[in-house]
């Protein structure tokens, strides 16, 4: 790997490209995750109405957990999802090393953080002088061109 001031850091239309890329995946891993959910309701969808609440509460945290575990593994082992290897891109460390679970966890929540705020996070790296996202900065990483 390059040293990590020598890097070029990606800009925002790779950046998208690969997430939509990873969409796809996720999409499939989703509907697989939506088996466990289902089964425990005996085959019926997650609502308010039918008894069982808890369920209804805990569903979105649940499907936050599986995105964060698809993309926390893909980030800490290797530092590319499928959409980032097909664009060549890798996220890195500051210094250039790999990234830990902490890393991932705060850039999981600050990319949520930046959609949220309608992609201003993203946007943010058209003016950032190493096009760098707020998750990014928020994580200490950047997301580099091999």
């Amino acid at each position: 790997m390059n040293d990590a001031n020598t890097t070029v850091a990606a800009g925002l239309m790779k950046r998208f490209m690969a997430i939509i890329y990873d969409l796809f995946l996720l999409a499939a891993l989703l509907f697989i995750a939506e088996m466990l959910p289902v089964a425990l309701n005996h085959g019926a969808a997650i609502s308010r109405d039918n008894g069982l609440l808890v369920f209804y509460l805990i569903h979105p945290l649940y499907i936050l957990l599986v995105c964060f575990v698809f993309f926390g593994w893909f980030w800490t082992h290797g530092g590319q999802t499928l959409g980032m290897k097909t664009w060549k891109l890798r996220i890195v460390s500051l210094d250039g090393k790999p990234v830990n679970w902490q890393q991932a966890g705060l850039r999981f929540v600050a990319a949520l953080f930046s959609w949220t705020c309608g992609g201003l996070g993203f946007i943010w790296s058209l003016i950032d002088k190493d096009k760098r996202c707020w998750h990014d900065m928020a994580s200490s990483t950047k997301l580099i061109k091999l």
